[in-house]
C-alpha cells in the first residue's frame, strides 16, 4: 500500500468513526419553554414550519436526543402549533415538519375534518397552552375522501363520511369525470375539504376566531404531497 493510500484509508476511518459517535450522541434540542412560546408570533411559526419541511424533503432533518427531551417536557407543554392531519400513516407529523417532543399538538382523524371534539381541542391548544397557529393538513390520494366520494355505507365509517360529504357540494365546478378513479377531481375534493374545515374552525368557535381577530393565532390550510413529501399552502 502506497503512503498516499494509507494516508486515505486513515482520513476514511477515521471519519468513519467520528460520525459514528455523531450518530450516538444527538445534537440536543431543547424543549420550547414559555418565555420563547410567549415571543412567538403566528406568521414566525408558520415560516419555522415551511422550513423544516424543506429540511424533511432534502433528508437533513435536526438531530435531537428525544430521550433527553422527555425528560425536560414532563413538567409542561409549550408547543408553537396544531396540526389536524388525517389518520394516514405515511404522514408522520412532526418529521414533515421537522419538529421536536413538546413542538407541536397533533390531531388525527380520518379525513381531516372538523367536529365538535377537534375544536375543542383545538381551543386547549392555542387559548389554554398557547399555541400560535392551526394547520389542517389533507393530502394526496385520500382514502377517506375517495370513500366519501363513493358514498361508503358501512358501519361507523358512514356518520364519519357523512362529515366530509359536503365538500362535494360546496367544491367549485370541476370539468372531468366526477369518480374516486380520478385523481385529479379526488386532489379537487380534497382541497375543498381542506377550505371547509378552515372555514367550520372560524365560523364555530368563537374562542379561536377571537384570537385570530387579534391576530394571535393563524388558521390555514395546507396540502401534503405524498410523493414527494412538500407541504403547500391552501388559499
Amino acid at each position: 500500500m502506497s503512503r498516499f493510500s494509507l494516508i486515505f484509508a486513515t482520513l476514511s476511518i477515521s471519519t468513519l468513526l467520528f460520525l459514528q459517535s455523531r450518530a450516538a450522541e444527538p445534537l440536543p434540542s431543547k424543549v420550547l419553554t414559555q418565555e420563547q412560546q410567549a415571543k412567538l408570533t403566528p406568521q414566525s411559526v408558520l415560516a419555522e414550519l415551511m422550513a423544516g419541511n424543506r429540511r424533511f424533503i432534502s433528508n437533513v432533518l435536526t438531530e435531537r436526543n428525544h430521550s433527553k427531551q422527555v425528560r425536560e417536557a414532563y413538567a409542561g407543554q409549550f408547543p408553537k402549533a396544531v396540526v389536524l392531519s388525517c389518520l394516514d400513516s405515511r404522514i408522520p407529523v412532526e418529521d414533515v415538519f421537522d419538529r421536536g417532543v413538546g413542538d407541536i399538538f397533533v390531531a388525527r382523524v380520518a379525513g381531516n375534518f372538523i367536529n365538535e371534539d377537534i375544536l375543542g381541542s383545538m381551543e386547549f391548544a392555542c387559548h389554554v397552552a398557547g399555541a400560535k397557529l392551526i394547520i389542517v393538513l389533507g393530502h394526496t390520494h385520500c382514502g377517506a375522501i375517495q370513500a366519501a366520494i363513493d358514498n361508503v355505507q358501512v358501519g361507523n365509517i358512514t356518520p364519519m363520511l357523512a362529515k366530509i360529504r359536503p365538500a362535494l357540494e360546496a367544491a367549485q365546478p370541476f370539468r372531468g369525470e366526477k369518480t374516486s378513479e380520478n385523481p385529479e377531481y379526488v386532489a379537487h375534493i380534497c382541497r375543498e375539504n381542506i377550505r371547509m374545515a378552515v372555514r367550520r374552525i372560524r365560523k364555530e368557535s368563537t374562542i379561536l376566531k377571537g384570537l385570530k381577530d387579534d391576530g394571535l393565532i393563524d388558521i390555514i390550510g395546507a396540502y401534503y404531497d405524498l410523493g414527494s413529501g412538500e407541504v403547500s399552502l391552501i388559499q
